[in-house]
C-alpha cells in the first residue's frame, strides 16, 4: 500500500478505508491522540491509537519531533477541529527524537522569536510559519515559469561566474583558484590574474541581464531566474548577500510595453498563490494579525495579507515620472518637516526607501510605477532620452517593500553606447560582446530585474528578508 500525502488525506471521501500516512509529530497527548504532519500542508491529522494494546516500550518512543509511519482506517472524527481522523492499526517508528533534545530546539512546542528561528534555520521548516512561507514560495516559483512560458518566452541560464560588472557598482564577491597565501605577483607588486583558473579576474554575478539581452537579440523573448550575489556591506530586513533574481528581456519592446509586461506579471503570480496558497495564506494572515495587535495603530498593516493581495491584482499601478514624484516628495510634510532622513531638495537626488514608501503607502495608497530617471544615478545600459538628462529608466515601488523591480529600455544605439561607458571608465574591450550586439541588426529592447525573495516578502506578510528564504547570507552569516 502506497503512502498517502496528508493534504491528500484530509479531503478524502473514502471513510473506514485503510491508508499509510508518514510525518512528523506535532504533540502527543493522554497516549492516545498523536497529532502528525509531513509538509505537504499547514493543516495536522490527528491520528486515534489503542494505547491499551500498545507496547509500553513504543509508546515512549512517540514524542514531538519523531518521524512516523502509521497505518489506519480513515474515520470522521468526533472531536471540534477536524473532519477526519485516522484511527491507527499498525505504527512504526521511523526516526526517535529524544525529548531533551527537543526542549533546546524549537522543535518544543513554546513560541519562539524569529531571531531564535534564523539561529536554528535547518529546523525552521518544519515550523508552521517557515512551512508555510516555503511552500508560498514554491508556488511562487512555479508560477514565474508558468507566467512566462505561457507568454512564449524561453528560460535563458546566464553564468554564475562572470568577468563583468552588470551593475557597474563593483561589489562583487571574487572567484579564484590561486594560492591565498601565496599568489603570483606582477612586478608591480599586484596580483597576476593571468595566472590564475580563467586566466583573468572573476567574480560571482551580480545579474544576468547583460548576457540575457545577448539572448532576447536571437531568440527574442527570454527570461532568466537564478542565484545573484552583492557584496555590499548592509545590514537592513531588505538585503541580502546572495539571492534569487527574475529577469525578462524582450527584443523590440519599449518602456511602455516593458512597464506593462512586469505589471501583468506581478498580476498573474500573486494570483496564481491567492488561488493555489489559500490555508497557507490564511495562516500567515493571522499570524500578521496577532503581530500587529502588539504594535501601535500607525505601525500596523492598512489591510490583512489576502486583501493587500487581492487589492494590488485588481487594481492598475499608478505611473509617475520621476520629476513629478520628486515635485510631490519636495512639497511633502516629512520632507517640510525634516522628518525624512534623506531631504529632498533638488532634482537629480537619489529616491531612497523612506521615498519610496511614502510615495506609496501615504500619497498614492497603491503600487507606484516611477519612469525617466535622471541619467546620473542610473546604469550605463539603460536608454538615454532625447532630453539628454534622463533615461528610459523604470522602477516598480510597493508598500512595505519599496522597490521591488528595476528595469529600462536598454540603449540600442552604439556611439551613445560607447559614450556612456566611456564617462564610467567602463573599458570597452571587457564588454566587446555585448557592443556586438549592436553592430549587427541592433533594435529597441527593454527588460527588467525582479528580486524573487521581495516578491516572496510581499506575498507572505513577512518584514525581515532573511525570512523567506531557506539559508540566509548577509554579512558575517554564512553558517548551514
Amino acid at each position: 500500500m502506497k503512502h498517502i500525502s496528508i493534504v491528500d488525506l484530509l479531503v478524502s471521501t473514502a471513510i473506514h478505508q485503510e491508508f499509510i500516512v508518514k510525518g512528523w509529530v506535532r504533540s502527543f497527548r493522554g497516549n492516545r491522540f498523536i497529532v502528525i504532519n509531513d509538509g505537504s500542508t499547514i493543516n495536522n491529522i490527528q491520528c486515534v491509537l489503542d494505547f491499551e494494546n500498545t507496547d509500553p516500550a513504543l509508546l515512549k518512543r512517540i514524542s514531538t519531533g519523531a518521524a512516523l509511519i502509521i497505518k489506519g482506517t480513515l474515520e470522521e472524527s468526533q472531536g471540534a477541529g477536524q473532519r477526519v481522523e485516522l484511527k491507527i492499526s499498525d505504527l512504526e517508528v521511523a526516526g526517535d527524537a529524544d525529548p531533551e533534545e527537543v526542549k533546546r530546539t524549537i522543535l518544543s512546542p513554546k513560541r519562539h522569536s524569529l531571531e531564535t528561528l534564523r539561529e536554528q534555520a535547518h529546523l525552521r521548516v518544519r515550523t508552521n510559519t517557515f512551512g508555510a512561507i516555503m511552500r508560498l514560495r514554491s508556488k511562487l516559483s512555479f508560477a514565474v515559469h508558468q507566467y512566462f512560458n505561457d507568454q512564449g518566452f524561453y528560460q535563458a541560464h546566464t553564468p554564475i561566474i562572470t568577468g563583468s560588472d552588470a551593475e557597474g557598482a563593483g561589489e562583487m564577491f571574487r572567484v579564484s583558484a590561486l594560492d591565498p597565501e601565496n599568489p603570483p605577483k606582477k612586478e608591480d607588486g599586484t596580483i597576476d590574474y593571468s595566472q590564475d583558473f580563467f586566466g583573468k579576474e572573476t567574480n560571482l554575478t551580480v545579474s544576468g541581464q547583460l548576457e540575457a539581452e545577448t539572448y532576447a537579440l536571437g531568440l527574442g523573448k527570454v527570461y532568466t531566474f537564478g542565484p545573484t550575489f552583492r557584496a555590499e556591506n548592509s545590514n537592513t530586513s531588505r538585503h541580502l548577500a546572495e539571492f534569487w533574481m527574475i529577469e525578462p528581456e524582450v527584443a523590440f519592446y519599449d518602456l511602455d510595453a516593458n512597464m506593462d509586461l512586469a505589471e501583468d506579471f506581478i498580476k498573474s503570480v500573486l494570483g496564481y498563490v491567492l488561488e493555489h496558497c489559500q490555508d497557507d495564506l490564511a495562516f500567515l494572515e493571522k499570524r500578521l494579525i496577532e503581530e500587529d495587535s502588539k504594535k501601535p495603530q500607525a505601525e500596523r498593516a492598512a489591510m490583512p495579507l489576502r486583501d493587500k493581495l487581492k487589492f494590488v491584482v485588481d487594481n492598475n499601478f499608478k505611473r509617475v515620472s520621476y520629476t513629478e514624484a520628486i515635485a510631490i516628495l519636495r512639497n511633502s510634510k516629512p520632507n517640510k518637516k525634516k522628518k525624512f532622513k534623506y531631504l529632498i531638495d533638488e532634482w537629480g537626488a537619489d529616491l531612497q526607501s523612506e521615498h519610496e514608501r511614502y510615495l506609496v503607502e501615504k500619497h498614492f495608497e497603491c503600487p507606484v510605477i516611477l519612469f525617466d530617471y535622471p541619467a546620473d544615478i542610473k546604469a550605463f545600459y539603460m536608454r538615454l532620452n532625447e532630453d539628454g538628462k534622463t533615461v528610459r529608466a523604470m522602477d516598480i515601488l510597493f508598500p512595505g517593500i519599496g522597490e521591488i523591480v528595476g528595469g529600462s529600455q536598454r540603449e540600442e544605439r552604439l556611439d551613445v553606447l560607447k559614450e556612456k561607458m566611456a564617462a564610467l571608465d567602463i573599458p570597452e574591450e571587457e564588454l566587446w560582446w555585448y557592443l556586438d550586439t549592436r553592430k549587427f541588426g541592433t533594435c529597441i529592447h527593454s527588460g527588467f530585474g525582479l528580486g524573487f525573495e521581495r516578491l516572496v516578502l510581499f506575498a507572505s506578510g513577512m518584514t525581515n528578508i532573511r525570512d523567506v528564504i531557506p539559508y540566509p547570507r548577509f554579512p558575517g552569516q554564512a553558517e548551514f
